[in-house]
């Protein structure tokens, strides 16, 4: 076991460490050669109550590497299973992460701290258990893009480089990332105990996810099936906000589905440039399975997934929990509909609700599809548009086949004229929902190049001060919205493993 960093102050309050044998394995993590600190959330850290100060940049580096245990820290690797593109893995689990602990945060919730890249786990299936700085910076990066654009999210406290190689197609720098999440439990981690077929496991774990993340639902009379449509709601809901901002997972397995509805993993993910409903980034992706307009569908697959776990909980007999269970999942496409029309309508400036306006905005996707039109920059000029008709030029620019855009238009105006609220409340109303600056992919690139290979960090921590205020636009953050030069070569992700 590693030396406590007895000047850090971790309020560990470590609940999950406290259920059986059998959710987790305890092991600590392995140390590393040279840690050195790359980043450090400071005001994510005053959030969650850790205290600090005094040390210095080697014993914070020792912490965030797993070199040092803060007091109260009971290190574990959780266990899980999944689907992974569609086929069923009855063993996952954290391969190559550590939950130190859990603490409760300024507002009274509580909160994982996990390191992720921290060694080999019982559950490495021969991996290597570490992680390389590019996924470890990019995770960083766009966790918290995610976070400023107000979409729920795991979080990135702290990244710090080991002084250790790591082996993918090329020898790599190693990394280590600290994460934070309201809870590490997934869809997978049901899973689990079901193709064991241990009921008590799956009802104990519900009951946990219940008093920990759900606890309106502990006076329901059916409080199983509550939590499921509960999980639904959530997962519908954040699906809708990936959507709104042209945002692409590229990995949603059942044990990377969050069971609070959180955005986790960023591995093969990115955010489009040019519309198109069947962006797909990921090089493992070959059949677009989690395409960007795939997404409702899969999150609703995966919720089915998690009831097939839950079954035996929500009713004794099998054929009535099977009825319950696919009228719940059923609900889907209403609560992801009304969460999906309700921000869409706000991206084009419309406060009141017609009978019209999901073909309206069908209408707009499909003439940005046809001309190539950049999602988030048709969006943001819209807002302008709405605002002064003299800007619509620069709507219009934007699409390579104009004349379908005017064609929206004229059925948009006419639309708006049936809008009693200001004109320029609504635009500002769009620009809410409507972000200025996203990780745009040729400026990560340009940011994980530069500190790959040159160790050279300054053009990340440029990109991550933009992407903290994603709704403003400034002089400064100007070039950070601009989208890429056109190429014939398409952009790919790939998964840190």
């Amino acid at each position: 076991m590693q030396a406590t960093a007895t000047a850090a102050l971790f309020p560990f309050d470590n609940s999950y460490a406290r259920l059986p044998e059998g959710f987790h394995v305890r092991l600590a993590p392995t140390p590393v050669k040279a840690p050195k600190l790359v980043m450090l959330n400071r005001p994510l850290a005053e959030e969650l109550n850790l205290q600090l100060d005094g040390l210095d940049e080697v014993a914070i580096a020792e912490i965030f590497a797993g070199n040092r245990l803060p007091d109260g820290a009971e290190p574990l690797a959780m266990a899980y299973a999944g689907h992974q593109f569609g086929g069923f893995v009855p063993q996952l689990g954290d391969g190559r992460a550590i939950l130190l602990g859990e603490v409760i945060d300024r507002s009274g919730t509580r909160r994982d701290i996990q390191l992720k890249g921290s060694g080999r786990t019982p559950f490495s299936r021969g991996g290597d258990g570490r992680a390389a700085l590019g996924p470890v910076l990019r995770e960083y990066l766009i966790s918290e893009a995610m976070h400023a654009l107000g979409i729920p999210t795991t979080r990135a406290l702290a990244t710090v480089t080991t002084g250790e190689p790591v082996y993918r197609e090329d020898v790599l720098p190693g990394a280590v990332l600290t994460r934070i999440a309201r809870s590490h439990v997934r869809v997978g981690t049901f899973q689990f105990f079901a193709a064991r077929g241990n009921d008590e496991a799956i009802e104990r774990l519900a009951d946990y996810v219940i008093d920990r993340h759900y606890p309106e639902l502990k006076g329901s009379a059916t409080p199983y099936p509550a939590l499921l449509e509960a999980v639904l709601e959530r997962q519908a809901a954040l699906v809708a906000r990936w959507l709104m901002v042209g945002f692409v997972h590229g990995v949603m397995n059942t044990d990377n589905t969050s069971i609070v509805g959180e955005t986790i993993d960023f591995g093969p993910c990115a955010f489009m440039d040019a519309f198109d409903p069947m962006t797909r980034f990921s090089s493992i992706d070959d059949y677009g399975r989690y395409a960007f307009a795939n997404q409702p569908a899969i999150a609703q697959w995966n919720v089915a997934r998690l009831a097939e776990a839950m079954l035996p909980l929500l009713a004794d007999d099998t054929d009535r929990a099977i009825d319950e269970a696919n009228a719940i999942i059923g609900t889907f496409e209403q609560h992801f509909a009304g969460a999906w029309l309700a921000g869409m309508r706000q991206k084009i400036g419309l406060a009141s609700e017609e009978d019209g306006d999901r073909d309206l905005i069908a209408g707009l996707l499909d003439a940005m599809h046809k001309g190539q039109a950049d999602f988030t920059l048709t969006f943001r000029r819209i807002a302008d548009a709405l605002e002064d008709s003299e800007r619509t030029p620069r709507v219009r620019q934007l699409f390579e086949a104009a004349e379908a855009f005017d064609q929206w238009e004229e059925r948009w105006r006419a639309r708006l004229t049936r809008e009693t609220a200001p004109a320029a409340d609504r635009a500002r109303m769009m620009r809410c929902v409507s972000p200025a600056i996203i990780p745009r992919n040729h400026r990560v690139e340009e940011a994980l190049e530069a500190a790959i290979d040159k160790a050279d960090f300054a053009p990340f921590e440029r990109l991550h001060r933009a992407l903290a205020t994603p709704y403003d636009d400034t002089p400064e953050t100007a070039a950070y919205a601009a989208p890429p030069e056109p190429s014939s070569i398409p952009y790919r992700t790939f998964c840190g493993t």
